[in-house]
């Protein structure tokens, strides 16, 4: 059985107000190739399909479009699991009448996991498709008392009873001590959301989403594809792809990253404001999407307007020449972390109009401190 693993497409995404739709489809185009020419039995999408609950109408379309090439075209199955930034609800319109034609879009968690059967020339092979699910939501569809994702995820596979065939997971999760990028969502604070890689150990293969570097976790079969773009500069240096998996009569897995081309790649440049507008006009990937930072100590005219005239998509402009001595870049994540007691403040107030008192703001931070160390259930 070959099949082709996927996820985190996140169609519709939006990069500095900059609709990367025409990107994703230059991206799409490629796997719809690798699917015909690579002679794929199966293509999973482990979640995050689309970037929000409520897509827009393009990216619906682009989606359609690629169904339609690869499942009605080429007669080649398609999976689908949902993420965190997607509607169950609605990613799953219609998923009954489409699995007649080989669309299985496995959108909530049910009392039994949704399931597939593939058969290849050497027997079947079961995928079993675990949609992101957070702990209030296994607690209501499933009816346990699970407080964490680990917990959460436990009740969900437990359901899967012994196989005895050959068999596929996918699942939307963080698995503890991956590699994460700013660009993916947080499940939720102080590292809660994490699960062990040895809940999929039973499994032939997992088929990972959520996190956009691809990346195995304590076995080769238990992987992230990784996202078919570039979300965020930081992940400037990764080097995206679609995971290859061939899987022979006893569950044996040879995989193969192959790698995707994006129509414009994302970089951080940094460097003295007059060094890179003269390398600029002799840089063949100038209208990439740029992060560019200014070690100039001194004030610049209209910076970002003279720069665009050479680099056309420099999305975000920094300055840290012009920081005082001492004071360094955060990151987003740490400035998150930073205002986390000033945000509950706020809802506090807004909440019951008075001020949250200071015995309290200790309690509270000292909440926030343990689930920052993980000490905090």
């Amino acid at each position: 059985m070959r099949f082709l693993h996927t996820s985190d497409w996140h169609l519709g995404r939006q990069f500095h107000n900059i609709s990367l739709l025409e990107d994703q489809r230059h991206v799409l185009d490629q796997l719809v190739d690798i699917v015909r020419d690579r002679h794929v039995d199966a293509v999973l999408v482990s979640g995050d399909v689309y970037d929000r609950s409520v897509p827009p109408a393009g990216a619906v379309s682009l989606l359609d479009d690629v169904i339609h090439r690869i499942n009605t075209k080429l007669g080649v199955p398609m999976l689908f699991i949902a993420g965190n930034h997607d509607s169950a609800e609605r990613l799953g319109f219609g998923a009954r009448a489409l699995a007649r034609n080989g669309i299985h879009i496995m959108g909530q968690p049910g009392h039994e996991p949704a399931s597939v059967v593939l058969a290849d020339d050497t027997g079947e092979v079961v995928f079993i498709g675990v949609p992101y699910a957070d702990p209030v939501t296994v607690r209501h569809h499933l009816g346990v008392d699970v407080h964490s994702h680990e917990e959460a995820m436990t009740a969900l596979l437990a359901q899967v009873q012994k196989i005895g065939r050959r068999s596929v997971v996918l699942a939307h999760c963080f698995v503890d001590g991956g590699v994460e990028s700013e660009s993916e969502r947080p499940l939720s604070v102080g590292g809660v959301d994490r699960v062990p890689a040895s809940l999929f150990e039973r499994f032939d293969y997992a088929a990972l989403g959520h996190l956009h570097a691809p990346q195995s976790r304590q076995w080769p079969h238990v992987r992230y594809s990784g996202s078919l773009l570039k979300y965020s500069f930081s992940e400037e240096k990764q080097h995206k792809s679609v995971t290859l998996v061939d899987m022979d009569a006893q569950g044996r897995c040879e995989i193969e990253k192959i790698p995707l081309q994006p129509r414009h790649d994302m970089r951080i440049l940094e460097g003295y404001f007059d060094e890179l507008l003269e390398r600029g006009r002799r840089d063949s990937g100038r209208e990439d999407y740029l992060l560019i930072r200014l070690l100039d100590t001194h004030a610049i005219h209209e910076p970002m307007n003279r720069l665009r005239d050479v680099y056309p998509n420099v999305l975000h402009l920094e300055r840290p020449g012009l920081l005082r001595s001492g004071e360094r870049r955060e990151t987003g994540r740490e400035r998150l972390a930073v205002g986390e007691l000033p945000l509950f403040r706020d809802f506090y107030r807004q909440m019951t109009g008075d001020e949250l008192q200071p015995e309290a703001q200790k309690l509270v931070a000292g909440i926030l401190d343990g689930l920052h160390a993980g000490k905090v259930d």
